[in-house]
């Protein structure tokens, strides 16, 4: 299937390993022009020798000034920005008995503004030129709470009334804005996250994938290129009537209407 994104110009904030170097990776093989975000230039340089022609570009998403400098080198470099995906950040996961209100801090520092940081400038432009589509990769934390995660899910469902929020905004400015929600997918991220829950139950590391995995109906978890295909998809013009909406993508892990 032909999704139409070939010399789209598209930002991954993430972009240097897991769901956004799975991304990046998957509009390159579309066609498209991508430069991505990340903190640290280490895994910037292993992200960008496999990604030839990507525009690679250190940044602390969690501070405005440095997330706004990083979006206007990414349009001198390739020209203004169609596509915004956001998989930037995760908040640290920690038992209950350990949060403090600078852990919540942490985690809105962390999770939301490392994405609003971001989107601010680049839909403002986007409504500008009238088109523009914007993908938050999320997490289903902010819907479903788990005691490991409060603080960042909090951040998570911060984020989804963001999305929803900013869609019905811009809407009729030709910007489209979508969550994605995945459960637990085989990145080092969601790896260092089941650390709480060894701390929490006293068990080891391996028992902590295990129960996870056996909540999941679909008996795994998600890679991140199965994560990536639905981006890309949302991104495309064939999604173009989906907006304001934030999608679960956990293996039916929450069975939920909604």
């Amino acid at each position: 299937m032909d999704l139409g994104l070939t010399g789209k110009t598209v930002l991954v904030t993430g972009g240097s390993k897991g769901i956004g170097l799975a991304c990046a990776q998957a509009f390159q093989a579309e066609g498209a022009r991508v430069a991505i975000v990340s903190r640290a230039q280490a895994n910037l340089d292993r992200a960008a020798a496999g990604l030839p022609g990507v525009v690679a570009l250190a940044a602390d998403l969690t501070d405005a000034a440095a997330a706004q400098a990083a979006v206007e080198a990414a349009e001198r470099a390739l020209g203004p920005i169609d596509v915004l995906v956001n998989s930037a950040g995760a908040a640290r996961r920690t038992p209950v008995e350990e949060l403090t209100p600078a852990a919540y801090r942490a985690a809105m520092d962390a999770k939301f503004f490392s994405y609003i940081n971001v989107i601010d400038p680049v839909v403002k432009r986007m409504a500008a030129r009238g088109t523009g589509v914007v993908v938050n990769v999320i997490g289903n934390g902010g819907k479903v709470p788990a005691t490991v995660h409060i603080a960042g899910g909090a951040a998570n469902a911060a984020l989804m009334l963001a999305t929803a929020g900013l869609a019905t905004a811009y809407a009729g400015k030709g910007v489209r804005i979508v969550g994605l929600n995945p459960g637990l997918t085989e990145t080092e991220r969601v790896a260092e996250g089941l650390q709480a829950e060894t701390r929490l139950h006293g068990i080891t590391l391996e028992e902590a994938r295990q129960r996870a995995v056996a909540r999941i109906p679909l008996g795994r978890g998600a890679q991140p290129e199965e994560i990536a295909d639905a981006v890309l998809f949302l991104a495309s013009a064939k999604a173009s009537y989906i907006t304001g909406v934030n999608i679960t993508m956990d293996g039916l892990q929450s069975p939920v209407v909604v």
